[in-house]
């Protein structure tokens, strides 16, 4: 017998043979899922998140293919890893802000997706080179996803995430290369009350005045703030033309604005709200009828975070001449309402002794009385009107985004404010709580009254909505006060977009589609259409709904248990959209991060003039 033998080189590659038909497989559902994510159209939402959820499957594929199916040497798969793993690392510090920071800190992860797919895209270009080549070619891969990964930015979360590269300019940068649009200064100002004009040591520059108007102190605001003036989103005495066919809503003004996600306050023909521009923290007063600006306030800080992006989250409130607006970082000013002259401030935070939340500091200001009322976080705080003087301290009773709520129950006013761990009402003149009751989650929504006195009160669980609680709040002859659960649903599950109540219903978000419930059960009625994290508002007088999409669409739905009804639709402004719409007369306002827009809305009485002034 004759035997024959052959020298084998061990680091050709006819040593090895590479399987690689399921890494390629597992590439194709990474691609297919991102591509789902990412390109899907916003309606789709459930079909984003479940391609980015496959594409992560995908990732998990390809590397457990790597390590245990491609059947490649033992050193060679490790060796791969380990580069991969080590260029990971080494990219962390070199990733945008915006990306090391999204999703609370998890989106880096995801760059493991572009890592596994140049795995697969090395593996099958270099599967004929010898070991040593593959190895040094593979880290080169590595280098390159990983330099791929610091190339992109993320504008935030909104049925997704939004990736751009990192070099293109943000709404924000575009804004401020527009140059310096601040009004010219004013010849006079109103004279300000009798107060001191600052309290509290707060660096803020003097207002920036155009031409002030004077609103008129003795009159209460159309819409005073934040939802309203009984903090519901329900506009009455309104009645709008529903056949936007033949009716559109027209167009009165558009204008950029810095990022925030404040809504507006009215007060005659101006409109107060909040936004960044740079460094620069404002409250800023422009013109109902023109949209031209007035003034505005700036306070030298700044708040972002990855997911919601930089600005104030409050609204202003307007009451008796003057703005109080609370901002992100924990400034609370108090403004006068026709110059933005500074009246007094203060550092909420630093009274308060809390850091500033996760997404910033989120309460709208509530004037009750003599004094004005701001959830530190969740602990709520009460200021004089006329000094800013702190007249009392709530204690800290877990995260809230949410603002307190005057109502009046058992015929007591009260100021109800919904945290983390419990639900608080506190008697508003001295801050001591009349009662509680617990719901371990978070809260952001306001919460509402029924048309028998109950509460209704939400919280929150992880990235969602947990549901509806209804609460029958008494009074005993005692003085006490005793809360009984009368149901909890999850009918509706509002994460931060507010809810309305009409007629035995409440109306509002369920994730991202429109629900109704029946509020003697808590049972749902009917669930419909898709506006994402939208906002809304109630025209109590024609049963009408009034809803702003997370994109920008206006919508009118029926606001009646029978069936969800949708009566028009309308596109009005361009970006990611959280901000509340606002309708005062005929004026219907809207903002978000990057614009806001006045429109004029058909009413009966807007006929009429027509009517008359065309003959």
């Amino acid at each position: 017998m004759k035997i024959t033998t052959e020298t084998v080189d061990p680091g050709a590659s006819t040593n090895v043979k590479l399987r690689l038909w399921p890494g390629v497989v597992a590439a194709a559902l990474v691609v297919i899922g991102l591509l789902a994510g990412l390109l899907l159209p916003a309606a789709m939402e459930e079909g984003r998140w479940a391609g980015l959820f496959g594409s992560m499957i995908g990732t998990l594929a390809i590397f457990l293919w790597w390590l245990f199916f491609s059947r490649v040497r033992w050193a060679e798969r490790l060796g791969v890893m380990a580069a991969l793993i080590a260029a990971w690392i080494a990219m962390r510090p070199l990733l945008d802000p915006s990306i090391l920071g999204g999703a609370m800190g998890a989106l880096p992860v995801l760059g493991f997706t572009v890592f596994a797919v140049a795995l697969v895209i090395w593996a099958a270009a270099a599967r004929d080179a010898s070991a040593g080549v593959r190895l040094g070619s593979a880290v080169v891969a590595m280098v390159i996803a990983a330099g791929f990964c610091t190339l992109v930015r993320t504008a935030g979360m909104n049925r997704g995430f939004e990736f751009h590269w990192r070099w293109t300019p943000t709404p924000e940068d575009r804004l401020l290369a527009q140059g310096n649009d601040d009004p010219a200064p004013a010849n006079a100002l109103k004279e300000l009350p009798a107060a001191k004009p600052h309290t509290d040591s707060v660096s803020s520059s003097a207002a920036i005045a155009g031409d002030p108007l004077q609103p008129d102190a003795e009159k209460p605001a159309e819409w005073p703030g934040f939802r309203g003036a009984y903090r519901d989103g329900v506009v009455r005495n309104v009645r709008i033309e529903t056949d936007w066919a033949r009716f559109p809503p027209v167009e009165l003004w558009r204008r950029p604005i810095g990022p925030g996600w404040s809504s507006f306050a009215v007060n005659g023909d101006l409109l107060y709200t909040q936004e960044q521009r740079g460094d620069d923290e404002i409250v800023a007063s422009y013109r109902l009828s023109s949209g031209k600006p007035v003034w505005r306030h700036r306070d030298r800080v700044r708040f972002w975070e990855s997911n919601a992006g930089a600005g104030p989250r409050g609204t202003p409130t307007v009451s008796n001449g003057r703005v109080y607006a609370f901002g992100a970082t924990g400034i609370l000013n108090a403004l006068d309402a026709a110059s933005g002259a500074v009246i007094w401030s203060r550092k909420a935070a630093s009274d308060a002794e809390v850091e500033v939340p996760t997404w910033g500091f989120s309460s709208s200001p509530l004037v009750v009385d003599d004094l004005v009322i701001i959830a530190a976080g969740g602990r709520p705080a009460a200021y004089d009107i006329a000094t800013g003087q702190p007249r009392w301290l709530g204690s800290d009773a877990g995260f809230s985004y949410s603002s307190p709520h005057l109502m009046t129950i058992a015929g007591v006013p009260q100021v109800l404010l919904l945290t983390g761990r419990v639900a608080t009402s506190i008697a508003p003149g001295v801050g001591t709580p009349l009662w509680q009751h617990e719901w371990q989650g978070g809260a952001i929504v306001q919460p509402a009254v029924t048309e028998d006195g109950d509460v209704l009160i939400n919280s929150i669980s992880g990235m969602g909505g947990a549901g509806i609680r209804r609460l029958a709040v008494t009074r005993g002859p005692d003085g006490g006060w005793t809360v009984e659960e009368r149901w909890t649903s999850t009918g509706l599950k509002p994460y931060f977009n507010d809810f309305v109540v009409h007629k035995g219903h409440a109306f509002g978000f369920d994730g991202s589609i429109l629900s109704c419930i029946d509020l003697t059960d808590g049972k749902r009625k009917w669930k419909g259409g898709r506006y994402g994290s939208g906002q809304l508002l109630l025209l109590a007088d024609q049963d009408l709904l009034l809803v702003l999409s997370d994109e920008g669409e206006l919508a009118l739905v029926s606001a009646t248990p029978d069936e969800f009804k949708e009566l028009a639709r309308f596109k009005a402004i361009e970006g990611k959209t959280w901000n509340h719409p606002v309708l005062v007369r005929d004026i219907l306002l809207v903002r978000n991060g990057e614009e806001m827009a006045a429109f004029r809305l058909e009413t009966a009485q807007t006929r009429e003039t027509s009517k008359w002034r065309g003959r």
